[in-house]
């Protein structure tokens, strides 16, 4: 940072600049790596670089002496799985660390198994213990719609919100919660808990992958893990995921990646069984058409497209 602006007086006069303050919070190397990361998923990047920005400037508003006070940074991620919270959950940990709105940048990842107990005086321990685990840095909730279920009278995921609530309002410039579901889910949730839904300011929704790009997902994966498709493996591979996208419990970046392990599954069985005995790095490194096209969804898929001809005579 450059001497100039570590001086800032309230004067309005004094200038600063903000290109040197982007440069020295280091942020563009977390958006590039965000970048690299994740394919798509333009509008969560632009809400990411816009929050980003938004704390770089009141940073140097501090600087400049004019503080609005600490900004609300809870935030709600909505989507289907596979859609990149978690990572970009990450990234944005990240972020904060670097501006200095958290003490450490890290992530604490949870469910509501970690939060809500199973009998009377289990959920503040467990609740308090993980808050304290995530402080400093920033609480992900996978889920969160789950803490609350009004039905269960005996239920005590409702102490653990309260929990949360204390915590997000009395902690803020220490920890930063965000949480994570589907989005009609968690709708519903903040409708019922309006206590929540006042303490999050940023909503920040995923939508899924076209097929597209969870062809170049499995490209990055399989890159990765020093593999790679051949021509035809690749082409095979957008056929699945169109069969796949169509399918129940299609979980988007998640799907693909238990697709290229089963995928490998198969390679390795047809090297081990082929009649080739010396294997060069290609043959290694290579997922070839014969080792998607084997997926029961191609099955599925021609089954279902079969007549029906079983009550014909």
């Amino acid at each position: 940072m450059p001497k100039q602006s570590k001086n800032l007086t309230s004067s309005e006069g004094t200038l600063i600049d903000l290109d040197a303050e982007f440069r020295e919070s280091n942020i563009q190397e977390v958006l590039d790596k965000l970048d690299r990361e994740l394919i798509g998923l333009i509008p969560v990047k632009t809400r990411i670089r816009e929050t980003a920005a938004l704390l770089l400037v009141d940073r140097v508003r501090k600087q400049m002496g004019l503080s609005a006070g600490a900004p609300s940074l809870h935030m709600c991620f909505t989507g289907n799985p596979g859609t990149g919270k978690t990572t970009v959950a990450l990234r944005m940990a990240e972020i904060l660390h670097r501006l200095g709105y958290v003490r450490e940048g890290h992530l604490v990842s949870v469910t509501r198994d970690d939060l809500v107990g199973q009998y009377i005086g289990h959920t503040a321990p467990k609740t308090k213990e993980v808050i304290k685990k995530a402080m400093g840095g920033v609480l992900f909730i996978d889920e969160a719609y789950y803490l609350y279920k009004p039905e269960n009278e005996r239920d005590y995921g409702a102490e653990s919100i309260e929990i949360l609530l204390q915590t997000m309002e009395n902690n803020r410039e220490d920890l930063v919660v965000i949480l994570a579901g589907y989005k009609d889910r968690m709708d519903k949730f903040f409708h019922s808990n309006p206590g929540m839904r006042s303490r999050i300011a940023h909503h920040i929704d995923f939508p899924d992958y076209g097929p597209d790009e969870l062809v170049a997902i499995a490209n990055l994966m399989l890159e990765s893990q020093n593999y790679c498709f051949s021509s035809a493996g690749e082409e095979a591979f957008g056929k699945y995921i169109r069969l796949r996208m169509k399918s129940e419990h299609f979980a988007n970046a998640r799907s693909v990646r238990n697709a290229l392990d089963r995928a490998r599954l198969r390679q390795a069985n047809r090297l081990f069984s082929g009649t080739k005995k010396s294997l060069s790095k290609t043959d290694l490194i290579t997922l070839e058409a014969e080792d998607i096209l084997a997926s029961r969804v191609f099955l599925e898929s021609a089954l279902d497209s079969e007549p029906n001809t079983k009550n014909k005579k």
